[in-house]
C-alpha cells in the first residue's frame, strides 16, 4: 500500500528524534549505542449484551536506549517523548553503564548483520472506524450468537480493536530504519447452558487490513457453535491414545519448540534440545520454514529488535533441526552469527499434508481431539509436558461427545518424534501457521 505523506513525515520526525538521542549518547562518551522508538494510536471497544462496557482511545509511545562504554552496558526507557525527557533517559542509561560489570559479549549487533534498506512488507492499512460503528459491530456479533441457538444464554462480551503505529530503530553504526504497521481484531465470547451444564467458548479474527476481518455475525455464530458443541462434556478413562491438537492449539505446541531452540535457552544449557543442531528432533514428515517477508502477514518484519536483517530460514527440514534462534548477544555466546531473532520469530510455516481435520480424525480412529489447554505444565529443560485439556472424544473416526477435566501428559521430545500427520486446516491468525497435528500416543489422566 502506498504510504500517506503524513505517516512518512511522522516516521521522519521519529528518525530525527532517534538521531538526536544517539548523538547525545556519543556526546556523553559512549563507545556505541542503539535506540528504538515506537508510536501507536487506536481505538478499543467492548460491549456486553449490546451495552457498552469500555471505550478506550490510546495514543502513546516509548523509547528504549542501550549504550555502551566499552563492554559495560546501561539501558533506560521512557514513555515521555519530549526532547527533555529523551535527553534525561540517555543520561540515565549512561549513569547505569558506568557502574555495571564488563561483559565480553555485550554490544550493538555487528554492522554486517544489519538491514540498512528494509523492504516494504505492506503492513500498514489504517482505517477510520468510529466509536459508533465499532459498538454496532460488537452488538451484531452478540446478536448473531444468541440467535443461533437458544442454549446460548449469556455473553462475556464482544470486543473490537483497531490500531496503527510505527517503529524506528537506530544505532551507532549509522543504521536508521523504520516502518509503519496496522492491526485490527474482533472477538466474541458467549456462554451456553443445558441440563445444568454451563460452558463458554469464543471466536476471533485478526488482520493487518480491516477488510480482511471476518464478518462480525460470522464471528458470533462461530463462538456459539464452539460453545454449544461443548455442552454435556464428560471425562474419559485414564489411558494412552492418539491425540489431535486442533490447529488453533497446535501453534502453541510449536511455540514450545521456539523456546527450546532460542539462543538464551541454549547458552544457559536449559533446553532439552541442547546440542541437537543437525539431529532428528521431529518426525521426518515435519518441515518448518520461517518467511519473515510475507506481505501483510501478522508476524512479518524486515528486521528484528536489534536492526538485524530477517531472512528466510528452514528451521526444521524433514525432522532435522538446522539452526538455533539467536540474538546478537546469544550468537556471540554461542560463537554464531545472529539469526535475526531478537524479539521473536517471524511467520513460521509448518508444512502440512492434504487431509482436513475430519480426515485426521478418521486416520486417528480412536483418541482425543484437543481444542483447549489449561495450565502451564511445560518444562523446556526436560521436555516434560502435562496440561489440563478439553475437547472431543473420537471413535471409529467420528466425534462422539465433548470431553472436559482431563490431563494430557508426555515429553516434548517424544511428542515431536511421534507426529503422524499435519492437516491442511491452517490457522493464520498468529506467528505460527500450522494445521491440526496428530500425535500417535499420549497419556490421558481422567476417571
Amino acid at each position: 500500500m502506498q504510504q500517506s505523506p503524513s505517516i512518512q513525515q511522522e516516521i521522519a520526525d521519529v528518525k530525527e528524534a532517534v538521531s538526536q538521542v544517539l548523538a547525545h549518547a556519543k556526546k556523553l562518551g559512549a563507545s556505541s549505542a542503539e535506540a528504538s522508538m515506537s508510536r501507536t494510536r487506536g481505538l478499543s471497544v467492548e460491549t456486553r449484551h449490546g451495552e457498552v462496557e469500555t471505550v478506550e482511545f490510546n495514543q502513546d509511545g516509548g523509547l528504549g536506549i542501550s549504550l555502551y562504554f566499552g563492554q559495560r552496558k546501561g539501558s533506560a526507557s521512557t514513555a515521555d517523548l519530549s526532547p527533555e525527557a529523551l535527553k534525561r533517559t540517555v543520561e540515565a542509561a549512561a549513569d547505569i553503564a558506568r557502574y555495571t560489570s564488563e561483559d565480553p559479549h555485550a554490544g550493538v549487533a555487528e554492522a554486517a548483520w544489519l538491514e540498512l534498506s528494509p523492504p516494504d512488507l505492506d503492513l500498514y492499512y489504517p482505517d477510520s472506524i468510529g466509536t459508533e460503528q465499532a459498538i454496532a459491530l460488537c452488538a451484531s456479533a452478540e446478536e448473531a450468537a444468541f440467535a443461533y441457538d437458544p442454549r446460548i444464554t449469556n455473553s462475556e462480551g464482544a470486543s473490537f480493536s483497531t490500531h496503527q503505529g510505527l517503529k524506528v530503530y537506530g544505532n551507532s553504526h549509522g543504521q536508521l530504519v523504520g516502518y509503519p504497521s496496522s492491526r485490527h481484531s474482533f472477538s466474541c465470547v458467549v456462554i451456553g447452558e443445558q441440563d445444568e451444564d454451563m460452558q463458554r467458548d469464543y471466536s476471533f479474527t485478526v488482520a493487518r487490513r480491516y477488510a480482511d476481518l471476518l464478518d462480525p455475525k460470522r464471528v458470533g455464530i462461530e463462538a456459539a457453535i464452539e460453545t454449544v458443541a461443548r455442552l454435556g462434556a464428560r471425562k474419559v478413562a485414564t489411558q494412552k491414545v492418539p491425540i489431535i491438537f486442533r490447529a488453533d492449539i497446535a501453534s502453541g505446541l510449536f511455540g514450545h519448540l521456539v523456546s527450546a531452540i532460542s539462543g538464551g535457552s541454549i547458552y544457559r544449557k536449559s533446553s532439552f534440545l541442547l546440542d541437537k543442531v543437525g539431529s532428528n528432533i521431529m518426525a521426518p514428515t515435519v518441515t518448518i520454514k520461517e518467511l519473515p517477508h510475507l506481505k501483510q502477514a501478522l508476524a512479518s518484519s524486515p528486521f528484528d529488535g536489534e536492526g538485524v536483517k530477517t531472512r528466510d530460514l528452514v528451521v526444521v527440514e524433514q525432522g532435522v533441526l538446522n539452526t538455533y534462534l539467536t540474538s546478537s548477544y546469544s550468537a556471540r555466546k554461542l560463537g554464531m552469527a545472529s539469526t535475526g531473532h531478537a524479539g521473536g520469530i517471524h511467520n513460521w510455516l509448518v508444512q502440512h499434508g492434504n487431509d482436513d481435520l475430519a480426515a485426521l480424525c478418521k486416520q486417528m480412529g480412536k483418541g482425543l481431539l484437543v481444542t483447549e489447554l489449561m495450565g502451564q505444565g511445560v518444562n523446556t529443560v526436560t521436555g516434560d509436558y502435562s496440561r489440563g485439556a478439553s475437547g472431543f472424544w473420537v471413535e471409529h473416526g467420528e466425534i462422539q461427545f465433548p470431553v472436559a477435566e482431563v490431563t494430557i501428559a508426555g515429553n516434548l521430545a517424544d511428542m515431536f518424534m511421534n507426529i503422524v500427520a499435519i492437516g491442511n486446516d491452517v490457522d493464520r491468525r498468529g506467528g505460527v501457521l500450522t494445521g491440526s497435528v496428530l500425535i500417535s500416543q499420549m497419556q490421558i489422566a481422567g476417571d
